[in-house]
């Protein structure tokens, strides 16, 4: 019951614009992923990593970018849990099943952790670039055990590959955030 009570005082906190960012963000994010994997294929497929640990880069970037631009705690998990529903609905769960449920909330559920732990939201590229990495590693590693049951060397091969794909990804998003805060005052 309390977590009922946390979770409506945390939507009563958030603003129609940060709905329209959260939604945003979240089906852009949706929308890149099978753009972006095919082209990664061909420069992972060769290593025997999955796409996604170079492709993560680039989609968790708009996870990082809308949860900096909203600034609240929170507000990653939101916007990966409008993912997941999208994706759920759209019926594109892909080749991970059910599972794309975690492996889309989970990278959500990171950054708000790192976030959390560090005080940040979003405010300088150091938290931008740690949380890119939280997103994209979280999702590697779960992909990586459960679905291809990846073995160490490989699972570590595609891990510092996503940990520097999604930390690139974050700093990216840091950058946009500070372009978007020049042009328009949220």
């Amino acid at each position: 019951m309390k977590s009922m009570g946390r979770v409506r005082a945390f939507l009563r906190g958030v603003s129609v614009s940060d709905l329209m960012i959260i939604a945003l963000m979240a089906c852009l994010g949706v929308a890149t992923k099978p753009l972006v994997v095919p082209l990664a294929h061909i420069i992972t497929g060769p290593l025997f990593v999955p796409g996604g640990v170079i492709a993560g880069g680039f989609y968790m970037m708009w996870l990082v970018l809308g949860a900096a631009l909203v600034g609240k705690l929170g507000a990653a998990t939101l916007i990966a849990v409008v993912q997941a529903i999208v994706v759920m609905a759209l019926g594109i769960l892909g080749t991970h099943g059910m599972v794309s449920i975690l492996t889309y909330i989970l990278p959500g559920l990171a950054v708000d952790l790192v976030w959390l732990l560090s005080g940040h939201r979003g405010c300088c590229p150091g938290c931008c670039f740690a949380a890119g990495i939280a997103a994209n590693a979280s999702g590697t590693v779960l992909v990586g055990l459960i679905i291809f049951r990846l073995p160490f060397v490989p699972l570590m091969l595609s891990l510092s590959a996503a940990s520097l794909s999604g930390g690139l990804g974050g700093v990216v998003a840091n950058q946009v955030k500070k372009r978007f805060e020049r042009q328009i005052s949220f």
